[in-house]
């Protein structure tokens, strides 16, 4: 009997015509592992989260069903979900942060997790914790309990998560994005930590990701969703060196590369076909007439049923073509422009927290700088990268120079003019000078105010905006970012990431920067809306001579 079966399972969404997961079948054996690959809103992580035999408010299951060791998801009682969420089936969500009490120290999480379960007495829970935190690999397991989730960098969130989830001992492990927002080194890290946790324990893996990479590292088999049904299933190998699917490859032909200079081309945007055809279809370059109907999941080779499945009436098994490099702008021939540098920071040194009066008392030195000596000029139009792994200063140097945390030392200079170190202390003139694009749209936009409403607001406050004058500009930034003025009535919340990402840039572009600030812009986008999100900075950049501090993890990205 499989550990997992899944058959023919269709999710709704009440008033919706196009089902969000529709006729999804597969089974997973103990010790198998599966990824799960496509763009926002395919459909993933609402399959994932069926598996656990959870549906979303608005949602039902409307067909077919999933099966965990013999019980079905959809009809068991709560309790016998209770009995096998934890124990057989657990999950690492794709926001460790996020999904962590941020009033609650850790190590008092991973406790109550145990306690619930009964997996530990009371009196050999504090050892029990200890070693969780230390099977995961996090340094100094019997004291890094105490600390808050927002005293944890992003790599040591996702090993709490992934502790949790193994409180329990379960048999198969749920990962939604689980490297997603990591830098290289530390996303090396946990893919080793899951690979060596599976040969340990012998469970079961199904991993999400929008990185086929990650997935082909770590999984054996892969699913290509899209539009809620799975396209193309290939051992992991065979679909990175050849996929088939006109989806598929126009996913890996949008990751970017450190062999190929240039931006990748982006996927064909636009929305999926709804009816009886191939949803893929307004968006492939090979489509033809028998695309009209629908394409069964079916063996790709007749002689060779093991390379896998795939929906299409035309698939191209083939190693995607070598494209030629994209020339770069002529502003990229030399180090920066011609003239002074519109940004300088000299000796610039950022401390947290500060010298207490018993430091001072006793001649300590009080808290040492998260960053020092960063000294760097920036030219206009010029986009510098700004790379290192997590905890290294980089997202500080940002803050820094926007003036949302006061530098404790050091010089920012802007145009040939020092620069007051605090937002608070700089006119609205300097504010809207240098603009900041973070890394989570979902945190920085306000779930409650209409697309129209947030970029409304800098209009307003830098350009004094009369009520027509916003509607125009609001209309024509959209534009910009490649949105549809039609989305202004919608709050963040109807959006999707890639969308919410360029709202943010609609934002910061709103005000007219000379200097834009990204904070890993991309790194939580698909391959195929980051491609997109890159062309958009580049251009938007070129034309209007905005400079641009680049912080990212992936050298790929940032070259």
């Amino acid at each position: 009997m499989s550990l997992l079966s899944v058959e023919r399972l269709r999710v709704d969404a009440h008033g919706q015509e196009m089902p969000v997961v529709e006729d999804v079948s597969f089974a997973l054996a103990p010790g198998e592992t599966l990824g799960l690959a496509g763009e926002s809103g395919c459909g993933k992580s609402t399959l994932l989260l069926a598996l656990m035999g959870i549906v979303r408010p608005g949602l039902r299951i409307a067909g077919g069903g999933v099966t965990v060791e013999g019980v079905a998801m959809g009809r068991a009682p709560p309790e016998a979900l209770r009995a096998l969420r934890g124990r057989v089936v657990a999950m690492v969500p794709q926001s460790a942060g996020l999904s962590l009490t941020p009033t609650q120290r850790v190590g008092a999480q991973l406790a109550e997790a145990l306690t619930v379960h009964g997996m530990s007495p009371p009196e050999g829970i504090e050892a029990r914790v200890a070693a969780l935190f230390a099977r995961v690999r996090l340094l100094e397991p019997d004291r890094i309990g105490a600390r808050f989730p927002h005293e944890l960098s992003g790599g040591q969130l996702q090993r709490v998560a992934i502790a949790m989830a193994l409180a329990c001992g379960p048999k198969l492990l749920l990962l939604d994005e689980p490297t997603s927002g990591l830098d290289v080194t530390t996303q090396a890290a946990i893919l080793s930590l899951l690979e060596d946790l599976r040969r340990e324990t012998g469970m079961a893996m199904i991993c999400v990701s929008h990185d086929v990479a990650v997935l082909g590292r770590l999984t054996r088999r892969i699913d290509v969703m899209y539009a809620g049904r799975i396209v193309e299933e290939r051992p992991s190998e065979a679909l990175i060196a050849r996929p088939a699917h006109p989806y598929a490859r126009a996913l890996l032909a949008s990751v970017p590369r450190l062999d190929r200079p240039g931006l990748p081309r982006p996927a064909p945007e636009g929305p999926p076909a709804t009816g009886p055809g191939c949803a893929f279809a307004p968006r492939c370059a090979r489509r033809h007439a028998a695309c009209a109907a629908r394409p069964p999941l079916s063996s790709l080779a007749q002689d060779a049923p093991a390379d896998g499945a795939v929906a299409c009436f035309a698939p191209e098994p083939a190693p995607l073509p070598a494209s030629p490099p994209e020339p770069l702008p002529p502003s990229h021939d030399k180090v920066r422009d011609e003239g002074p540098p519109i940004l300088t920071l000299d000796a610039l040194e950022v401390r947290y927290g500060k010298r207490r009066w018993s430091d001072r008392l006793f001649g300590r030195p009080g808290p040492a700088p998260e960053v020092s000596g960063i000294s760097l000029e920036l030219g206009r139009g010029e986009i510098l990268g700004l790379v290192g792994e997590s905890g290294s200063g980089k997202s500080t140097i940002l803050r820094a120079v926007a003036g949302l945390w006061p530098a404790s030392g050091g010089r920012i200079g802007f145009d040939g003019r020092p620069l007051p170190l605090s937002a608070g202390t700089r006119d609205r003139s300097a504010l809207r000078r240098v603009q900041m694009v973070f890394q989570n749209p979902d945190a920085s936009l306000n779930p409650r105010q209409s697309v129209r409403e947030i970029l409304a607001q800098p209009l307003r406050l830098y350009f004094d905006a009369a009520p027509r004058e916003v509607e125009t500009r609001a209309r024509r930034l959209l534009a910009d970012v490649r949105l549809d003025p039609e989305l202004l009535e919608r709050v963040p919340g109807q959006l999707s990431g890639g969308q919410r990402q360029r709202v943010a840039l609609a934002r910061a572009f709103a005000a007219e920067p000379e200097v834009i600030l990204c904070d890993e812009v991309t790194s939580a986008l698909d391959v195929s809306v980051q491609a997109a999100v890159l062309w958009l900075i580049r251009d938007l950049c070129r034309t209007r001579g905005t400079a641009c501090l680049f912080v990212a993890h992936d050298l790929a990205v940032v070259a």
